[in-house]
């Protein structure tokens, strides 16, 4: 029987067309394995491209993106447990930026101690500092970024939500190769970990891109739920990363994302070059000639 492909987005896909998003993922796809000799193995009915891109906009309310990211700084409709989720991972991100106390203070004018200023005034000290020392990184992007993913982890409405819709594109007993990106990564893996077993979902290859699973503080939400592994119902796990994406920070290797059981072990590869403005986009991921060839082998 063929295998089928499922393909799991990350956020800021709200108001598009899914179709037309199947579409731009399979084009690129298509253009990675073109480079590597390859030809697409499936044929387009066996890809299944849940969309969930309108749910988490819906909490806020249509407004830009950087409406948004000022609402979140100020607190407005935000928790104290969101606060503290943000502040620990936008401090990991300024740490892995290589971002300095001593700029941090240069933007500010004074001191800047972790727990040394307001939330609002923190916050907005460390968008500033990404936009102006991190190359093509996005203060206010990243702050949605997390923003969505604790939406994701904590928000039960939500999360089942998005959980039913991607859960839908499975079938019981077809072996079906998952692509996850971004924030679908969390996503994919979740779902797989918690329900992938008991459901009887088949997943010979888990490939993630740009994912931020290892983000200290994303770990600590899905261990609170069971033991970080890979899936049962996963038979080996591909990870692909460009080390300058903000969003995914760090490799899934032992030091930073440890498996109990370790085996199997995660593959990863940290070299992709994404040409996207931000080195996230989904587009430098899937075209790059050695991920699209691993899907390509995955779905033979």
């Amino acid at each position: 029987m063929t295998r089928r492909l499922i393909l799991i987005h990350g956020r800021a896909q709200q108001g598009k067309d899914s179709i037309a998003l199947k579409a731009e993922w399979l084009q690129a796809l298509e253009i990675g394995m073109a480079n590597a000799n390859l030809k697409m193995p499936i044929a387009e009915r066996d890809v299944r491209f849940p969309y969930y891109g309108d749910t988490l906009a819906q909490l806020d309310a249509g407004r830009l993106p950087g409406q948004v990211a000022d609402v979140v700084i100020r607190g407005e409709g935000v928790d104290d447990d969101e606060v503290r989720f943000m502040r620990a991972v936008l401090e990991e991100t300024r740490l892995r930026a290589g971002i300095t106390k001593e700029q941090l203070a240069a933007i500010t004018g004074q001191a800047v101690i972790e727990r040394g200023l307001e939330n609002q005034a923190w916050f907005q000290t460390i968008l500033q500092a990404l936009d102006r020392h991190v190359p093509y990184a996005s203060g206010a992007s990243i702050a949605l970024a997390t923003h969505d993913v604790y939406q994701y982890l904590k928000n039960d409405a939500v999360r089942q939500v998005i959980d039913d819709g991607v859960a839908a594109a499975f079938e019981p007993g077809v072996e079906t190769v998952v692509v996850s990106h971004s924030l679908g990564t969390v996503i994919a893996y979740r779902l797989l970990r918690l329900h992938g077993k008991a459901r009887g979902w088949k997943v010979p290859v888990f490939i993630t891109l740009g994912s931020p699973l290892a983000v200290a503080e994303i770990q600590r939400g899905l261990r609170r739920e069971a033991t970080v592994r890979c899936p049962e119902c996963v038979g080996s796990w591909f990870n692909a990363f460009d080390d300058a994406d903000v969003v995914a920070l760090y490799p899934l290797v032992p030091a930073r994302f440890a498996l109990d059981p370790s085996q199997p072990e995660i593959e990863d590869k940290s070299d992709v070059h994404n040409h996207t403005e931000n080195h996230h986009g989904i587009g430098g991921y899937l075209d790059d000639t050695t991920v699209a060839a691993r899907i390509h082998a995955a779905l033979r």
